[in-house]
């Protein structure tokens, strides 16, 4: 009891010691620099109208390339078409700022998965700033020499449960989710840049009342590749809070990113370097020598940095 006590302080202390605000532009100058945004989909209530305002305000600050979004951008029941109305409340009047008009990169999570998938595709047609080629896809990035390669991968045909729910999520269960793993397997085998990330919408390990068999089939299809290869971050959403976990015999860091509307309570669980219940999103930024993560909470405040260097 004694050492869980401890644990929790020491995660608690870990946060208000890293607590800074990014409001020095020169520590982003000749580096990739990227937002994480994911579980957006509230119509701009409860966190997500604020957080969407300071996304704006603080790429004044970052100057942003452009936004990586793990999944769920629409909630509850995703959307019918690309000319559903909750493309407008839910995405573009609410990442209205005029430095939010650059490249979001999506992947569906599983609340698209209760829609038309095809549409969250579709609609890279419609709007100059989404791009989603098709549902998972790989793109290689470079700044002042260095490298970051993005696989975005499609989570939800990897678990089982979502494949066999036809009536809830009824395009899970049409992938070929082995398909997809061999394909990642490839584009990893051949990748050479400096970095090298992974991002989906659901995690591998995390904090979460979700059901264990989530993980698990994320940990069998997923994991097995990306420790193959050495893959440096894995970097998803779902959970609706941060989470910075390491876990024995793997040297990639899993980063569960938070809500950028509605946030849950979280606690440590093996393999936890951090976590916080905060709502907001993550910075990403790359040099040749350096790859780190800020976790913002909706005030703004660096909550936790995750860095991985090279010599």
């Amino acid at each position: 009891m004694r050492k869980g006590i401890v644990a929790v302080l020491l995660l608690g202390a870990v946060s208000v010691v890293a607590q800074q605000r990014l409001d020095n532009p020169a520590m982003f100058e000749d580096k990739l620099n990227f937002y994480v945004a994911n579980d957006l989909g509230r119509n701009g209530y409860y966190d997500q109208k604020p957080i969407a305002e300071l996304m704006g305000e603080m790429a004044e600050v970052v100057d942003p390339e452009f936004v990586l979004a793990t999944g769920d951008v629409h909630h509850f029941e995703g959307v019918q078409s690309v000319n559903d109305p909750l493309w407008m409340t839910n995405y573009e009047l609410i990442y209205s700022h005029p430095d939010l008009m650059i490249d979001w990169y999506p992947v569906c999570g599983n609340h698209e998965y209760r829609g038309n998938t095809q549409a969250v595709i579709d609609y890279s047609n419609v709007s100059r700033r989404w791009v989603m080629p098709s549902l998972y896809y790989t793109k290689s990035f470079e700044e002042e020499g260095a490298t970051v390669r993005v696989v975005w991968v499609d989570t939800t045909p990897m678990i089982d449960k979502y494949r066999k729910d036809t009536e809830d999520y009824p395009d899970a269960s049409k992938q070929d989710y082995q398909r997809q793993l061999q394909w990642v397997d490839s584009v990893l085998t051949f990748a050479t840049e400096d970095w090298v990330i992974v991002a989906g919408h659901h995690p591998v390990y995390a904090d979460t009342y979700k059901s264990e068999k989530e993980r698990v089939d994320m940990q069998n299809r997923l994991d097995a590749i990306m420790r193959k290869h050495h893959v440096d971050m894995y970097i998803c959403g779902h959970i609706h809070n941060f989470q910075h976990l390491r876990v024995k015999g793997s040297d990639i860091d899993y980063v569960v990113n938070s809500a950028g509307s509605l946030a849950r309570d979280v606690k440590p669980v093996e393999g936890t370097v951090f976590c916080s219940g905060e709502p907001g999103f993550s910075v990403v930024s790359a040099d040749k020598k350096s790859l780190k993560l800020f976790m913002i909470d909706k005030k703004g405040n660096v909550i936790h940095t995750i860095s991985r260097t090279k010599k």
